[in-house]
């Protein structure tokens, strides 16, 4: 299975037997009696140390053990004689893999800015930060799969190419094999689509919710996790071109059980990085750390672990969007005029600074908002019984606000197809969808949580672009 990983050596007990370390050079450092390799392979944020003897290599071989050059080491692993670590690797034979020319090499052993990286995507997992950001990405998405097994729902995998948009907002990204430059055209002149590879217009989907609510109506509890995609023009901290997006369904479950289900799989998914992500969340924290000193007081945030540890251990507080209008109306900020954006009254859609104060100075606890104005969520969302509001449910956390947007879905086919014509929606395109409160209707509920938004929440990382490895945006699709 290949050589041992650093992370289990580091976790070995030294006793002079050979070991073989592969890596890359993070450091060297060499002194009148001893030279020092550190080497890093992406198993673990701790480096391990090898080191050699003055003379012990040719001066031609060690000039090509630079940052950044990959090694094969071979020697005795022994009790460390120096501080920071247990073990050392007591070099026997060095083999050069790959060089790393200082000259070019743009990752030496200094802080480089977070833009800086974005520009080197290919490069920055070698880097402390983004391997451990990877690495708890990793172990998120693994929990995810591990939560859902364990509560009896299956994986489905939904379609990348749609011709439904879910949201009804029309940001897609366009699906096509025509010939841009001699596009096909109806007799009124418009694009003829039916001469498209799938005989009609096709786009990226922007969630796979619709597709599952299907499988929901079958299986019982399904949950979907993989890309969507976005046209929005946006480049803000918080928005992707491209993310991935974790969406259960579940037939027969109403907004009481969706809300019990959404703060039960949040709270186990994070506690599952608590436990197994410790050395990369310390990391991380003291990376945050030393960059909130640079903030006045007032502005700081929760050191990370003090942050995760506040969802993990408070029950989260719930309430309606009407409670959470009437209690901003009468707050500090409000009355002061603090808020960028107001509160007008009700049937406004709140802002991130409006969830970020139920959160973090009223509740001090996350927070799931229900029962919204039907004007300002999507048209599947079940019609309350006095008809104005929807049966949704929005989890709020520090730091971020809405993490987790989710309802109960209609099931009544006349009341889902008047909120299509009322919305605007072909009923023709989503005949499917309408067709499954025909057959064997029933009550059914879901939510969907952006995975990068969660991977950011977990890591502190303040851009979104920074916990997925190659991001999109506008503008923007290298690599």
């Amino acid at each position: 299975m290949g050589p041992l990983q650093i992370k289990d050596i580091l976790q070995t007990a030294p006793e002079n037997q050979s070991v073989v370390v592969k890596g890359w050079v993070r450091t060297k450092r060499e002194s009148k009696n001893a030279i020092f390799i550190a080497l890093n392979d992406g198993s673990t944020i701790h480096n391990i140390q090898a080191v050699a003897e003055p003379g012990q290599f040719s001066a031609e071989l060690l000039l090509t053990v630079t940052t950044g050059s990959c090694l094969k080491v071979t020697g005795q692993l022994i009790a460390s004689q120096g501080s920071g670590q247990a073990v050392e690797v007591k070099i026997t034979d060095l083999e050069v893999y790959g060089t790393a020319d200082p000259e070019q090499y743009p990752l030496q052993p200094k802080r480089h800015s977070l833009e800086f990286l974005r520009e080197i995507a290919h490069l920055r997992p070698r880097t402390n930060t983004f391997s451990a950001i990877l690495r708890i990405r990793h172990a998120l998405a693994f929990a995810v799969h591990q939560y859902f097994n364990e509560k009896g729902f299956f994986y489905l995998h939904t379609p990348v190419i749609t011709a439904s948009d879910a949201e009804g907002a029309g940001e897609m990204f366009r699906v096509t094999t025509l010939d841009l430059n001699n596009l096909p055209r109806t007799e009124e002149g418009a694009i003829n689509f039916k001469e498209d590879f799938f005989g009609r217009e096709a786009n990226l989907t922007v969630s796979g919710q619709l597709e599952g609510e299907l499988g929901a109506m079958a299986l019982s509890k399904i949950y979907t996790f993989g890309p969507t995609f976005r046209a929005e023009n946006s480049n803000t901290t918080r928005h992707l071109a491209e993310f991935w997006m974790i969406e259960p369904e579940m037939a027969f479950f109403e907004l009481e059980d969706n809300m019990d289900l959404a703060e039960d799989f949040v709270k186990k998914v994070i506690t599952y990085a608590l436990v197994n992500c410790k050395d990369d969340l310390n990391f991380l924290q003291n990376r945050l750390t030393e960059e909130e000193k640079n903030k006045p007081q007032n502005e700081r945030s929760l050191p990370l672990l003090e942050k995760l540890a506040f969802v993990v251990d408070n029950p989260f507080e719930r309430l309606t969007y009407t409670e959470a209008i009437e209690i901003l109306l009468k707050s500090k900020p409000q009355k002061e005029g603090k808020f960028q954006f107001p509160v007008t009254g009700w049937g406004i859609d709140l802002s991130s600074e409006h969830e970020r104060y139920l959160v973090e100075k009223h509740f001090k606890k996350p927070v799931i908002l229900t029962n919204y104005p039907r004007e300002i969520k999507s048209f599947y969302m079940k019609l309350d019984e006095d008809g104005k509001t929807v049966r949704a449910m929005d989890v709020l956390f520090p730091g971020i606000g809405e993490i987790i947007g989710g309802s109960q879905r209609e099931e009544n086919y006349d009341k889902l197809l008047g909120r299509v014509h009322e919305v605007g929606i072909d009923p023709e395109n989503v005949w499917w969808y309408l067709e499954t409160r025909k057959f064997g209707t029933a009550p059914h509920s879901g939510f969907g949580l952006g995975f990068e938004r969660l991977v950011q929440f977990v890591t502190g990382m303040g851009n979104i672009r920074d916990v997925i490895p190659f991001p999109r945006y506008p503008k923007s699709a290298e690599f």
